[in-house]
């Protein structure tokens, strides 16, 4: 087995030696496309949980990490040739929030790829981020790459309609964690018709990266990590040779496979979260190859978050950088069927995780 490359080592490899590592964010190196020339960056942000307290005063911790995001985007070198937002800019889904996020990240040069997350849906049900961040969903293709972004976060209609007597209230019970009155989250067969239709061009060697907020994978449904119809959604990607998903919402290192499919979780420059079977105490369906990470205090300011790299060029490798926590390298290694932490496979050579917080 490969030791996990050092800092040095792998920021000199990614071409970011002007990143430091603090940056809270995901660099993306993307050496799939169909030509040398075609290789590019994107960068990755996710759950900024911007917070109204009152008036113009919001929760300073949440709007510090975005704006440091805002602010190394500027300075990396390779220059990304975009960033994608990967949902929950907003916490409570207010327009006091969604302009206070974009005041936050107006000086980003880089064009942005907005996807939508469950905060930034439910109180208006989308009408802002239409207006003003990007369609629910979308696809574009860039240098021999085809890109799709979801909104994974859909639920029932009566749920989403007919339950609640305000809107106000519809976007409460959706934003608590352990919600007893929340709705697993959907792409939605329409939204799936349309997906088959955007792909069905797409000849089958295409590398395509698919962009959504919550895992198209299940995990844990009373906390909403967990989307019910991705079984489909994997069953319409399934014929594709090269399929990675990016998603947020989990804020926490989680890495899967299933397929040809691979899919690759990202920081939050909000918050961590811990592990569901950890805090609740309950079974989960957190992939087997996914190594827990130790937090021994989830609730400090930056311990669980961070940022990453990731490389496609059919090896792929994922590098946690954590600002206040022991960095993780991801990556397929010969001889193993699925994605492998580097250094801590070997159960004797991982701190046990806690068992409650």
């Amino acid at each position: 087995m490969r030791n996990a490359i050092d800092r040095r080592t792998f920021l000199k490899q990614a071409g970011a030696l002007t990143a430091a590592a603090s940056l809270p964010f995901g660099l993306v190196n993307v050496a799939w496309g169909k030509k040398p020339t075609e290789k590019f960056t994107f960068a990755y942000i996710s759950d900024a949980h911007i917070t109204q307290i009152r008036g113009t005063e919001f929760v300073a911790n949440f709007d510090k990490g975005l704006q440091r995001a805002a602010l190394e985007l500027n300075f990396l070198d390779p220059k990304p040739d975009f960033v994608v937002f990967g949902g929950d800019l907003a916490q409570l889904g207010k327009r006091e929030e969604f302009e206070h996020g974009r005041e936050l990240m107006k000086d980003v040069t880089i064009p942005i790829k907005w996807v939508i997350g469950e905060h930034d849906y439910y109180l208006d049900l989308g009408a802002y981020w239409q207006e003003h961040m990007a369609p629910l969903h979308y696809s574009f293709d860039h240098k021999g790459v085809h890109f799709v972004a979801l909104n994974s976060i859909l639920t029932h209609d009566e749920w989403t309609f007919r339950r609640w007597p305000t809107a106000q209230e519809r976007m409460h019970q959706m934003a608590r964690l352990d919600n007893p009155d929340g709705s697993p989250f959907m792409v939605k067969a329409e939204q799936r018709e349309w997906l088959k239709k955007d792909l069905a061009k797409v000849p089958k060697d295409t590398p395509i990266v698919i962009l959504s907020h919550s895992p198209l994978y299940k995990i844990f449904r009373p906390w909403n990590f967990w989307t019910d119809d991705a079984d489909e959604v994997q069953a319409i990607l399934k014929p594709y040779q090269n399929v990675m998903v990016f998603h947020g919402h989990v804020h926490q290192v989680l890495y899967n496979q299933i397929g040809t499919i691979t899919f690759n979780a990202f920081m939050a420059t909000a918050w961590p979260w811990p592990y569901p079977v950890t805090y609740s105490q309950l079974p989960n369906k957190v992939p087997e190859i996914t190594v827990f990470m130790n937090r021994a205090d989830p609730f400090k300011e930056r311990d669980g978050t961070g940022w990453g790299n990731i490389t496609m060029d059919g090896g792929e490798i994922h590098h946690y950088e954590l600002w206040e926590n022991t960095p993780r390298t991801v990556e397929k290694m010969p001889g193993m069927k699925y994605p492998a932490d580097t250094k801590f496979q070997d159960p004797k050579s991982r701190i046990p995780a806690q068992t409650q917080y």
